[in-house]
């Protein structure tokens, strides 16, 4: 069976390069019938690679411990979803996923784009296969998911020592986190595609950003959810409490989406003005590297991560596609700078266009900043021998205020007139959101809030911010409840029903700024190590805990101890809590259990770190974090609004309705 499965891959390696240079052949060369073989052979690479993912899930499940990569990531007492989930666990099998999904992009490309755009899409096929040759390169000769252990090995395994999947990982969320975040890495290659074939073939308009817009905002989506659920992860597992280290690792998934999140604002002023046509060509490029060089970096081993995969020979393989992609990605870029001209300008410093620019210009300083931390301790150990690390500090410094400017721009844009606006109408649209933004900042200084000058900040910015977006909804949900004479809440529903782009993008905004809120909560954290005996009373804030129980036990997977901790407040019984350590027998490693006692106000959080050095007393640490369930609050809006924005609007809609009554009306009348 691993014979096929590996066979499986070399086939789907040998037709993806056919795919690439068939496509591009049969373009230059005028033969349509050598670009349409290319073409369908892209479903075969789809089909070839579903057989060996499916192969090498059937011997996971299985327990097919003679499979190299089964005995590292899997072993007979994890539970069956931890099993199906080793298929990513590791670096061999991660790439074939990360192939398989790209052949599943493309198949649907394909499919979708099937009679559309004949000049380009020998190109976008040339661009999709190249990037899944590289990546079937690494798994069809250096890293097989198919190797077989030698004899003496294989022999030790069949005693039942299998290493069994890293326990950090045996939690739910991350079921679903790094096939998400793939998603997004993968997706972003699509409208990458697009745009350079466009440069290739010298497309006329915008056609190719109308082509993937929903591929772009589909994606971006994928990416955020990848990120918010590595962030769950890391608060509920990890055991110390936060949800964002700035990890190399956790960086590398953060930067692409910020310069996508830029891309998605400034591909509306093409769309919309005909400006900024070489700054989207080079955010889509810009982005599609970010998700390679991510890539690279959580498999290469040059930094040190928890959450990246061992050190590997693969590293060479990144930088050599890293550096021929960009440098012909530039070469193409400034070889058609004349057929990206501007057809208009900035006319006004205060215009919409212009936040637009302002909004590119600062997601882009804290993309350049989050690269610049994440690689320094590689160039510094280049240049000096000695490996810097840039920390959490580094981090805040420059971004909480570059952050805060971000979003004081997401709260000026909506109020701020297409090519210029008056002082007068600024006048109007900033008073409400200045006023209720300056009362909560004296309301919280008068609270004591001072102390923490960023916070305070953050929170009337987070007002401002919602205050305007409420009234764009207000003024319009008014006209048209005056109009129809329906409900507010009803016209607010048509109101967006009308331009989902518009009002689901405000939607995104105040997904934004609840989980700011989150992140603001931080400013206010608190935390205790203690080490106690059962019985004993300790506190942290305004809680006070008690240890009243502890228990032990084992499954076929690890060994576990459970400490019961009754919590009050005020003298109030609140609840038990439950952290639990576990020892897992097949890798070696402990790992926690943590214990949240979850409010909108506050999360209480309780992690059983292990024993005493005499194993006499319970170490206990407990944190107490305000506001943090805003962020996941904060993450349902944004995905309630990023869905809204993939509705089309109501007005397309009937027009699309209205072209297919036509044609069948002048169908039957052709027929009579």
């Amino acid at each position: 069976m691993e014979n096929i499965g590996a066979l499986a891959i070399i086939l789907a390696f040998c037709l993806a390069v056919y795919s690439a240079l068939g496509s591009v052949a049969g373009r230059l060369a005028k033969k349509p019938f050598l670009a349409a073989s290319a073409q369908r052979a892209v479903y075969a690479v789809f089909g070839l690679l579903t057989l060996a993912s499916g192969l090498l899930i059937y011997l996971l499940l299985t327990g097919n411990y003679y499979i190299a990569y089964v005995a590292a990531h899997s072993d007979p007492g994890m539970p069956t979803l931890y099993k199906f989930t080793a298929w990513w666990g590791g670096q061999e099998g991660s790439l074939l996923l990360w192939s398989w999904l790209l052949s599943a992009y493309s198949a649907v490309v394909m499919w979708t784009n099937r009679r559309r755009f004949r000049n380009m899409m020998p190109w976008v096929t040339f661009i999709l296969m190249a990037t899944e040759s590289f990546f079937l390169t690494l798994i069809t000769f250096p890293l097989s998911p198919f190797k077989i252990l030698v004899a003496g090995a294989k022999a030790n395994l069949v005693e039942g020592q299998p290493q069994g999947l890293n326990p950090l990982l045996q939690y739910p969320a991350m079921a679903i986190h790094p096939p998400m975040l793939y998603l997004g890495y993968v997706g972003f290659t699509v409208p990458f595609a697009f745009a350079i074939a466009a440069l290739i073939t010298k497309q006329p308009g915008e056609e190719w950003i109308h082509t993937t817009r929903r591929w772009t905002i589909i994606t971006w989506l994928f990416q955020s959810t990848g990120i918010t659920l590595g962030m769950g992860w890391a608060y509920a597992v990890l055991g110390w409490g936060g949800y964002w280290g700035w990890d190399p690792v956790e960086n590398a998934s953060l930067l692409p989406w910020i310069s996508g999140t830029a891309f998605l604002h400034s591909v509306m002023m093409q769309e919309k003005k005909g400006m900024m046509k070489v700054w989207n060509m080079v955010l889509v490029s810009g982005t599609f590297f970010l998700c390679i060089l991510g890539t690279f970096l959580t498999r290469s081993g040059i930094v040190s991560s928890v959450h990246a995969f061992a050190q590997s020979s693969i590293g060479n393989y990144f930088v050599v596609f890293l550096t021929v992609g960009i440098a012909a990605t530039i070469w193409i870029i400034l070889d058609r700078l004349k057929y990206l001209r501007s057809e208009a300008h900035l006319e006004s410093v205060v215009s919409r266009e212009s936040s637009f620019l302002f909004n590119n210009l600062v997601l882009l300083s804290s993309c350049f900043a989050v690269l610049w931390g994440t690689l320094f301790p590689v160039i510094s150990e280049a240049i000096t021998g000695d490996k810097i690390s840039v920390d959490k500090p580094f981090y805040d410094k420059i971004l909480i205020p570059v952050g805060l400017f971000l979003m004081f721009l997401t709260g000026i844009g909506p109020l701020i007139a297409w090519r210029r606006s008056s002082l007068e109408s600024l006048r109007r649209a900033f008073m409400w959101p200045s006023i209720a933004a300056l009362v909560l900042v004296i309301g919280l200084c008068f609270a004591g809030v001072y102390e923490h000058p960023y916070a305070l900040a953050s929170f009337g910015l987070c007002l401002f911010v919602t205050v305007t977006i409420a009234l764009e909804f207000w003024k319009g949900a008014t006209a048209i409840r005056a109009k129809n004479d329906v409900s507010l809440f009803r016209a607010a529903v048509e109101l967006t029903h009308r331009n989902t782009r518009r009002y689901g993008g405000y939607i995104v905004h105040m997904g934004v700024v609840l989980m700011f809120i989150g992140f603001t909560g931080s400013a206010f954290n608190k935390d205790s190590t203690v080490q106690v005996v059962p019985g004993q009373d300790f506190a942290i804030g305004h809680y006070n805990l008690r240890v009243t129980d502890m228990q032990d036990g084992n499954n076929d997977n690890y060994e576990w101890r459970t400490v019961s901790i009754a919590v009050r407040k005020a003298g109030e019984e609140l609840g038990i809590l439950h952290p639990e350590h576990r020892f897992y027998k097949s890798s070696n490693q402990p790992a926690s259990e943590v214990a949240i006692r979850r409010r909108l106000n506050e999360d209480l959080y309780v992690n059983f770190a292990g024993m005493s050095s005499d194993d006499s007393k319970i170490v206990i640490q407990a944190y107490v974090f305000p506001l943090v369930s805003w962020i996941w609050l904060g993450y349902y809006v944004l995905l309630a609004g990023t869905l809204i924005c993939l509705v089309p609007p109501k007005v397309r809609l009937a027009y699309a309705r209205t072209q297919f009554i036509g044609v069948v009306r002048k169908h039957v009348k052709v027929e009579k």
